[in-house]
């Protein structure tokens, strides 16, 4: 069929299920080769969340111009406006892997439980993952979509509003960095904290460089965010050179990692069998659907509800601030497990082999004086408390990244719904005065991060203003609250998990007692 050819949803459903990788973009057909699919800079995941939908916005959203015009030369053919889409195999526990005989063939990896419910927590569009099942191939059945209460008519025409919306961005300017205005005051902040630690650390005032160091790691953070969204220059390559050196070298941390989980957690917020950014058991669940084990479509892996983590969560709402003084940890952790995969994985972006080799040799660089600092520290109890206030200092970052989605909707409307409508859904933004927006690096205004990934930071409070008129014309709710407000909300919501487990548990138990006291014979 030539690239005129105008596909039916039939027939598209039938070639997704023959292993093809088709999605849709601007009304076009996009048919994924495999070679990019696997080398995709953003990750498979970010491909294979869209299979059968309309990735339009999603794809506009996250790439330049000129990868635009490159995408549609995979077009081979059209669909039909309006589309209606098919539910990807990925969503129902389906990928594609190389067989015995070396070729690629249907792999189930989790098996798909469908609400039956249909409530505000667990919609009736609803499609979780948990444990698989051994299955042969995924058939048509698996590619529908569960009744959902969203029109589609309605989520086009959030479609068709977001891209005027898109457009009036661009042309404010609003995708133009301000490297003078906008990175200078905070390449000074930067120097100014790591200056203050190393005269600190000189004059042996220990615990006062350990701040500044972590000052210095809290502010980075942003920048890194920026370069991983090809924010700065908007040059992949050179984006990827300063935030490995940024990330890497100074930070002990992959950027590579970073970029590869956050494009998942863009595209599926808040959903918890796919967003990473929401799987924390055993220490927290902000939904009571995690005590049914899910499997993580990113992690590969069942995320048990077990006796850790019914422990953990039972205090989650306590132990909250105790957890986040310490993440930086797991980001170390995460880090250093997606290189070591990658060091096995052949499907690295093309040309790009030598960002997996940087990032390796920056990770030994920062270790090297990073341990040296250590050393420096005198006593083993002061390594101990140097090593701990500079990570702690950190946690705000991840407390505010927090605080944007685990207080929101992690309900799974389906594929139905529009890329508009789920982020505004999914994400609030906190309240901040503009004199104290540094602290948070621009990125407490997340709704409109999450509408538009690629947008320089320091621009977001300009283009909130026009996605707040956006969301009030189409009748959506533009989410926001105060830090402590916000602190509170999240508290809550992790406190009312809590709760609803611990009674879920308590029917269980009474359950099995009373089947032990029925089937008890009498003396």
């Amino acid at each position: 069929m030539g690239a005129t050819q105008a596909w039916s949803r039939a027939q598209v459903a039938a070639r997704i299920l023959d292993g093809e990788s088709l999605l849709i973009y601007a009304n076009l057909l996009i048919r994924v080769p495999p070679s990019w699919l696997n080398a995709h800079p953003g990750g498979d995941l970010a491909i294979l969340h869209f299979l059968g939908r309309d990735a339009t916005d999603e794809i506009q959203a996250f790439h330049s111009d000129d990868t635009l015009k490159r995408i549609q030369k995979y077009s081979i053919g059209t669909v039909e406006h309006n589309w209606d889409p098919l539910v990807p195999p990925i969503a129902t526990g389906w990928v594609r892997k190389p067989g015995e005989n070396g070729k690629q063939q249907w792999y189930n990896e989790a098996k798909p439980v469908m609400s039956v419910v249909g409530t505000e927590l667990s919609p009736s569009s609803q499609i979780l993952l948990v444990e698989r099942e051994a299955l042969l191939a995924p058939t048509l059945p698996n590619l529908v979509a569960p009744p959902s209460h969203l029109s589609l008519k309605v989520q086009a025409e959030h479609s068709a509003a977001y891209k005027v919306l898109h457009q009036q961005i661009r042309e404010a300017g609003l995708y133009q960095c301000r490297y003078l205005t906008g990175y200078g005051p905070e390449v000074l902040r930067y120097l100014l904290f790591a200056s203050i630690s190393a005269y600190a650390y000189s004059h042996n005032w220990m615990i006062t460089s350990a701040v500044f160091l972590g000052l210095f790691w809290h502010q980075l953070t942003f920048t890194v965010h920026d370069l991983g969204h090809m924010g700065v220059t908007h040059n992949w390559t050179v984006d990827r050179l300063i935030g490995i050196v940024l990330a890497d070298f100074l930070g002990g941390l992959s950027v590579g990692w970073w970029v590869d989980n956050h494009n998942v957690h863009h595209l599926v917020t808040n959903h918890p069998t796919h967003d990473p950014d929401i799987q924390h058991l055993p220490f927290f669940a902000i939904s009571p659907v995690f005590a049914g084990s899910l499997w993580s479509s990113y992690y590969k892996r069942v995320m048990h509800f077990d006796r850790a983590a019914k422990f953990f969560i039972a205090i989650q709402h306590n132990i909250f601030y105790l957890v986040m003084a310490f993440a930086r940890f797991n980001l170390y952790a995460l880090s250093y497990a997606f290189l070591f995969r990658k060091a096995f994985d052949t499907r690295r972006a093309k040309g790009a082999g030598w960002s997996w080799a940087l990032e390796v040799i920056g990770l030994a660089f920062f270790w090297t004086w990073f341990a040296a600092v250590l050393r420096g520290c005198g006593s083993w109890k002061m390594r101990l408390a140097y090593l701990a206030v500079s990570h702690v200092v950190t946690s705000p970052l991840h407390v505010q990244i927090v605080l944007s989605h685990f207080s929101m909707s992690t309900a799974d409307l389906g594929p139905t719904e529009s890329f508009p409508h789920r982020q505004l859904r999914t994400t609030t933004d906190v309240r901040c005065p503009p004199r104290l927006a540094f602290a948070h690096g621009g990125l407490h205004l997340q709704v409109t991060h999450h509408l538009f990934p690629r947008l320089p930071r320091h621009n977001l409070r300009a283009a909130s203003t026009l996605v707040r008129a956006f969301a009030k014309e189409r009748g959506l709710v533009y989410a926001e609250f105060g830090f402590a407000e916000g602190n509170g909300e999240v508290r809550g919501v992790l406190r009312g998990v809590a709760e609803q487990v611990a009674i879920v548990g308590r029917v269980a138990e009474a359950e099995v007692r009373g089947r032990v006291r029925a089937g008890a014979k009498p003396v």
